[in-house]
């Protein structure tokens, strides 16, 4: 206890660094789906792919029927998905990183069933699923 209280700075700066260490983990990421789930999702035909990296990354590969939509463009673009209110929307990028945003907008704009790919396109094709060009 003397230890303590003698570097109670010390103490501190380690406990708040812990903290910060730890917030990203503790932060609600929305609703993730694994490659599994994803895929069966998508096999039951009641959902639409959402890919929300840039068009270069899309080209490069992505889901079989996935929309392109950047997530700097989303915003402005969310009208067309109007249509796709009662499908679940599966909402994909490279790492799961700019997807948690795009699900967060989507469920501001009244989306009720958004999910991510958990770990994006990265965890699909490591999972050995097929991507189309």
């Amino acid at each position: 206890m003397k230890f303590i209280i003698d570097n109670i700075f010390i103490v501190s700066i380690v406990v708040l660094s812990g903290g910060a260490l730890l917030w990203p983990a503790l932060q609600p990421r929305g609703k993730r789906a694994s490659s599994l789930e994803v895929t069966q999702l998508i096999n039951r035909g009641k959902s639409l792919v959402l890919d929300v990296r840039d068009l270069a990354e899309f080209a490069k590969g992505h889901l079989r029927d996935a929309k392109n939509i950047p997530l700097a463009d989303l915003g402005s673009r969310i009208g067309e998905l109007d249509k796709s209110k009662s499908k679940t929307v599966i909402v994909v990028c490279q790492t799961g990183a700019r997807a948690d945003k795009a699900v967060k907008q989507l469920v501001a704009a009244g989306f009720t069933d958004v999910v991510s790919l958990d770990g994006g396109l990265t965890a699909w094709t490591a999972a050995g699923l097929p991507t189309a060009k």
